[in-house]
């Protein structure tokens, strides 16, 4: 058990030592930039000018002074980021040096060390096809190495994959404005297709949604390697395939096209910004081109 818990700690403390580097070199004032604050604060009363706001009209001040004021607000600095992590079971595959999920636990910590420069809160929502995890918002190093060790070490109850579930419970949860990233494959079930639609209408009106969709080179073309064993990692779903078949190849590769246009769309229909990151590729390079489009 002692030798179970020094493990965790030595990843989580390699996964500190990668992150919190880049953070502090490459995203520090380039998060800040990309993710402002958008709520606002009330800061003082001012006598109204031509041109301000009737609505802003503070009338308790107006009425004792005779003379129309107004409220003026501030934009809010502090912010709360949300990092929505999927932990279903297809975040286990990776065909080369590492896997889905590992390539989502160090993005998930760059973005938490960026956000704590930044003085902000963070909070995760770990997920599957049901929220398996709620970490409030809290500030300090001592939390996000807390949710880092939550990334490496969850088992979740479940395998499968509906992200509208944990876009429903991001809505109810947070009532004020936040950063929202959502972390994960995509690779979202065709019946759960309309709640998502839904979902991220309503929660985009409220949050600052932001896509971090990560996948594998293997999941897009289908290698000829001979008649092999294909399994499910959220069904457990297990079909022989012939890949030597040039047809069969084909209709695998058209077969991930058409989900991946898919859930695409629905992604740009709702105004969500996203950075596409495959296994063999440097998120860092997609994190910057995120950061700058924004």
């Amino acid at each position: 058990m002692q030798q179970q818990e020094n493990d965790i700690l030595r990843k989580v403390r390699k996964i500190e030592i990668k992150t919190r580097g880049l953070s502090d070199e490459i995203f520090a004032g380039k998060y800040h930039t990309a993710f402002k604050g958008r709520g606002m604060s009330f800061a003082e009363v001012r006598e109204y000018r031509i041109g301000d706001d009737v609505r802003d009209i503070d009338w308790n001040v107006t009425a004792r002074s005779r003379q129309p004021h107004i409220k003026v607000y501030e934009e809010e600095r502090e912010l709360t980021m949300m990092l929505m992590v999927d932990v279903s079971g297809s975040g286990g595959f990776g065909t080369t040096s590492t896997m889905k999920r590992n390539v989502i636990t160090e993005i998930a910590a760059v973005l938490a060390f960026s956000a704590t420069q930044n003085n902000d809160k963070v909070g995760c929502i770990l997920f599957s096809d049901r929220v398996e995890k709620f970490i409030p918002p809290k500030k300090g190093r001592s939390h996000i190495l807390m949710i880092i060790r939550e990334l490496i070490e969850f088992v979740p109850e479940s395998n499968g994959t509906a992200l509208s579930e944990a876009v429903r419970f991001l809505t109810n949860v947070n009532k004020k404005h936040c950063t929202a990233f959502i972390l994960s494959d995509f690779m979202n079930p065709s019946r759960d297709a309309g709640a998502l639609d839904d979902a991220l209408k309503i929660a985009g009106s409220k949050h600052d949604l932001v896509g971090i969709r990560v996948w594998d080179p293997r999941e897009a073309e289908m290698p000829d390697v001979g008649i092999v064993t294909l399994r499910d990692a959220e069904t457990g779903r297990k079909v022989w395939v012939d890949t030597s078949s040039a047809r069969v190849r084909e209709h695998y590769a058209a077969s991930w096209r058409e989900r991946d246009e898919r859930m695409m769309q629905t992604l740009k229909h709702n105004r969500i910004d996203t950075a596409v990151i495959s296994t063999d590729s440097d998120y860092v390079v997609e994190l910057m081109k995120l950061f700058k489009q924004r």
